[in-house]
């Protein structure tokens, strides 16, 4: 059997320097990979969300992710609510949490609905 080529995508030192490890290595590697790709793809841990944020079971349909009710200061300095003080914060809405290749990233979701 001929060894593969390695996909185009491929770093130039991966390419040349995987062909050179022996197989634990390579098994190693391989799980690595998998744990790596694991991990990008689990939802957002309680913990590594903002300290105000309060997780809210999801709605119907919503999506992977972790959904939360968290009020939010305005970047607009002609509002009131601007000064950062937390009297004077946007909310609450829902945004969610998830995970897209192993960075964590947030979207506006809406207004709760018994808000």
């Amino acid at each position: 059997m001929k060894q593969p080529s390695p996909p185009t995508s491929l770093p130039k030192y991966l390419a040349e320097g995987l062909p050179k490890q022996d197989t634990e290595t390579l098994q190693e590697v391989q799980n690595y990979i998998e744990a790596l790709i694991e991990y990008r793809d689990q939802s957002v841990d309680t913990d590594e969300l903002p300290e105000a944020a309060e997780p809210v079971d999801e709605p119907d349909g919503a999506g992977s992710g972790t959904v939360v009710k968290e009020k939010v200061t305005c970047g607009d300095d002609s509002c009131k609510y601007a000064s950062g003080n937390p009297s004077d914060i946007h909310g609450p809405y829902l945004y969610r949490y998830y995970r897209e290749n192993g960075t964590m990233k947030s979207e506006y979701v809406g207004k709760p609905e018994s808000e």
